[in-house]
C-alpha cells in the first residue's frame, strides 16, 4: 500500500509539472511556425491542457482498465465545471466576451448528449469509441477554420499576451515540447499503476477513484492556468480552457480508452449519478455565460453554486463507495 500511494502522489507531481512544460512547449513552437495566436490557443493549448487525461486514458485502457478512464474522463468534465470555474469565479468574477467561446458551449452540450446516447445501453463497443475519435478531428478542423476566420476574436488578444509572457528561443521550445510528452508518457503510466493498486487495496472501484482522485489530478493544469488568466483579466482563456478540455475529454478521452479496450459492462450510476451531474453542471454554465441581458457573467455567488454542486456530487460519491 505504501508503494502504491507514492506512485499516485509522485505520479500526480510529475504529470501536472510535465503538462505545463508541454503546453509551454507545444505553444511557442507553434508561434516560431507562425501560427495565428487564436489558434494556438483554440487547438495547440485545449489538446495540451487534455493531454493528461489523454495519455492517462491510454495507459489505464493498455493496463485494462477502461472504466478508470472512463470516470477520468467523465470525473475531469465535473472538476473542470464545478471546482476549477466555481473556485476561478471566486478569485475574479468571469466576463465572457468571445463569440467562438459562446459558440462552443452549445456545442459542448451537444457532445455531452450524444455520449450519454452511446452509453446508454451500458456498452461502448469499438465502433462507437471510433465515432467519437472522429468527431474529435472534426471538432480540431472546425476550431481551425474558426482561428483563421476570427483572428479578431477577444480570445486572440489575450492569447498573444499569454505567449509573450512564455516566449521562448526555437530550441528550448521543441526540447519542452518533447521531453514534456515523455515525461507525460512516464507519469502517467506511475500514475495508474498506483490508483489502480490503491484502489484494490482499498476495496473501492476504478470508476470512483477515476471519478474522484485521478479526474482531480489531471484537472489541476486547467486549475492553475484559469485562476491565473481570471487573475490578470483573461476572462476568455480561462473558461475557454475549461470549455475546450471539457469537449476533447468526452471525445478523445472516451474515444481512446473505447478504441483500445470496449467497455462492455458500464455500472448504471455512471449514466444516472455522473453524465447526469455533467449535463446538469454544463447547463448551469451555459445559463450563466450568456446571461439574461446577453452578457455572460460567472459572478462569485455564480461560482459558489458551481462549487457547491461540485461538493455535493463528491460527497454523493464518496458515501455510495464507502456505504
Amino acid at each position: 500500500m505504501l508503494l502504491p500511494s507514492f506512485a499516485l502522489v509522485g505520479g500526480f507531481m510529475l504529470l501536472v509539472w510535465s503538462a505545463d512544460r508541454f503546453v509551454e512547449g507545444a505553444a511557442a513552437t507553434a508561434r516560431h511556425a507562425g501560427m495565428p495566436s487564436l489558434l494556438i490557443g483554440m487547438v495547440i493549448v485545449g489538446f495540451g491542457t487534455s493531454a493528461p487525461e489523454m495519455v492517462v486514458s491510454a495507459m489505464a485502457a493498455l493496463d485494462g482498465s477502461p472504466s478508470l478512464a472512463l470516470g477520468n474522463a467523465l470525473g475531469s468534465n465535473i472538476t473542470n465545471t464545478g471546482l476549477i470555474l466555481g473556485v476561478t469565479a471566486l478569485f475574479a468574477p468571469i466576463v465572457v466576451q468571445s463569440k467562438i467561446v459562446r459558440r462552443e458551449l452549445p456545442l459542448l452540450l451537444l457532445i455531452c448528449l450524444v455520449t450519454g446516447l452511446l452509453l446508454w445501453n451500458g456498452v461502448l463497443g469499438r465502433l462507437e469509441a471510433l465515432g467519437l475519435l472522429a468527431g474529435f478531428f472534426a471538432l480540431v478542423g472546425w476550431s481551425i477554420v474558426e482561428g483563421l476566420r476570427n483572428r479578431h476574436d477577444p480570445l486572440a488578444s489575450e492569447v498573444e499576451q499569454e505567449l509573450e509572457a512564455h516566449a521562448m528561443p526555437l530550441g528550448r521550445a521543441v526540447f519542452w515540447l518533447v521531453a514534456g510528452f515523455l515525461l507525460l508518457i512516464a507519469s502517467s503510466r506511475v500514475l495508474v499503476y498506483g490508483a489502480v493498486s490503491v484502489a484494490g487495496a482499498l476495496g473501492i472501484s476504478e470508476l470512483v477513484i477515476g471519478l474522484t482522485i485521478v479526474a482531480l489530478g489531471t484537472s489541476l493544469p486547467e486549475l492553475a492556468a484559469s485562476v491565473i488568466a481570471a487573475r490578470r483579466g483573461e476572462h476568455d482563456i480561462a473558461i475557454g480552457n475549461v470549455v475546450g478540455s471539457n469537449m476533447f475529454n468526452l471525445l478523445a478521452v472516451i474515444g481512446i480508452a473505447g478504441a483500445i479496450d470496449p467497455l462492455s459492462s458500464i455500472a448504471p450510476e455512471v449514466l444516472y449519478r455522473d453524465w447526469a451531474t455533467m449535463v446538469g453542471l454544463t447547463l448551469l454554465l451555459l445559463a450563466m455565460a450568456f446571461g439574461l441581458r446577453g452578457q455572460g457573467r460567472i459572478n462569485r455567488v455564480e461560482g459558489l453554486v458551481l462549487l457547491a454542486g461540485y461538493s455535493a456530487y463528491t460527497t454523493w460519491l464518496v458515501l455510495q463507495a464507502t456505504g
